[in-house]
């Protein structure tokens, strides 16, 4: 799941709102307005479906940091993304979160709110921070607790949501979706009773490392027919489900991801990517500048790459309508072509088919995970076993 601030659309359109001059601006001059920056991948949860390796470690000191944010200021960087891991593990986060603020960043920031207690939010609220997103994988707490391997995890973190839009900071409830489903009106009535936003995201990536057992969570193929046909998850995304509008020269000339162009990723050991989904290390903190790494000919291939010149992509019935992540199609093993996690996506919000999904391949009778019902379901048959061996006690942070 990306975090940028959305200040483009797929594809390069046409912008009206001022984020949208701003990040067109930021485009034609390849200023990196918008920056991702993970402190940490330590974690003190172990969600199934994460893609992260919470055992490296090497993670930028407080002066790496310090400098860093001096220099993405330096670059034209506006808004900020303070991710992890789980960002509450640093002890230095306050004094992080103040340096961005007095370079007058826009300070986002992601974290499970397990460790938020009443101070931890005064803090955040007096340093303005603008929004917080928090994961919430269901409205039952036994279930988004077998996802976080960690009990009473649910009730720690809806009470961070609480502790935080109490003091008028803006919150985010972030839900990957994965096998299995869950029952979206609730959430999205827990999502309003809490005094937050709410965002579903059915797409589960591999792991940075290119392990991909973590993809097997996906959804099945009937499960994303629910999905895209669910009242509540359809609110807003009326246009997103509307059959595709043919491409104009605008949109081929343009680009379907932000990435690299006027955003980028910052791991915590000092690597510079276009972006968190997007493992195409272009050089690293602790051995040339940042002006530097965003100037190489890595990201200047990146830039280079148009609808146009996209193997089976640019020839797509869908493309004005896809949301082609280019980090995904990079992980799949060319970033010049499609992603069949997005080719199968768009055609279950469109129902037209595309190149890597053409309903013709579907089944007419998939097999079946438990229905959507509310109702908990034990997640241990669909979930892959413990990657590090795990659990973790949040009383042990």
């Amino acid at each position: 799941m990306t975090d940028a601030v959305s200040i483009t659309t797929a594809g390069g359109g046409t912008q009206t709102s001022l984020l949208g001059r701003i990040g067109a601006k930021a485009e034609a001059r390849v200023i990196p307005i918008s920056v991702h920056l993970d402190l940490t991948w330590r974690c003190n949860e172990g969600c199934v479906h994460c893609f992260l390796d919470h055992s490296v470690g090497g993670d930028m000191d407080t002066a790496e940091v310090k400098g860093a944010l001096d220099q993405l200021a330096a670059a034209g960087a506006m808004f900020l993304t303070l991710s992890g891991g789980e960002i509450m593990l640093r002890k230095d986060i306050f004094e992080i979160v103040a340096h961005a603020r007095s370079l007058l960043f826009d300070v986002r920031l992601k974290t499970n709110g397990v460790l938020i207690g009443d101070g931890e939010a005064d803090r955040f609220a007096e340093l303005g921070v603008r929004e917080v997103h928090i994961s919430i994988y269901s409205h039952l707490a036994e279930a988004h607790d077998a996802i976080t391997r960690v009990p009473g995890s649910f009730a720690l973190s809806i009470e961070a949501v609480k502790r935080l839009t109490s003091r008028g900071l803006a919150v985010e409830i972030r839900v990957p979706v994965m096998k299995g489903g869950a029952n979206y009106a609730r959430l999205r009535a827990l999502a309003k009773e809490v005094g937050a936003r709410i965002l579903y995201d059915p797409t589960i990536i591999p792991m940075m490392d290119g392990d991909r057992t973590p993809v097997s969570l996906n959804l099945s193929p009937a499960e994303r027919a629910e999905f895209y046909a669910d009242p509540a998850v359809l609110i807003g995304l009326e246009d997103d489900c509307a059959p595709p509008a043919p491409a104009g020269e605008e949109l081929l000339n343009g680009h379907s991801c932000g990435a690299g162009h006027l955003r980028c990723y910052i791991s915590p050991q000092g690597d510079v990517t276009p972006c968190v989904q997007f493992p195409l290390v272009c050089g690293s903190l602790r051995r040339g500048s940042f002006l530097e790494i965003w100037k190489s000919p890595q990201f200047a291939e990146v830039r280079g790459i148009r609808n146009r010149d996209l193997q089976v992509c640019s020839s797509c019935s869908s493309l004005s309508s896809c949301r082609r992540c280019p980090g995904l199609a990079f992980q799949e093993g060319n970033m010049h072509g499609a992603s069949s996690q997005d080719c199968e996506s768009t055609y279950f919000r469109t129902k037209v088919p595309t190149p890597l999904y053409p309903a013709t391949d579907l089944d007419p009778a998939p097999e079946r995970h438990p229905p959507v019902s509310g109702q908990f379901v034990p997640l241990a048959a669909l979930l892959p076993a413990p990657r590090d061996g795990m659990h973790r006690d949040p009383a042990a942070y």
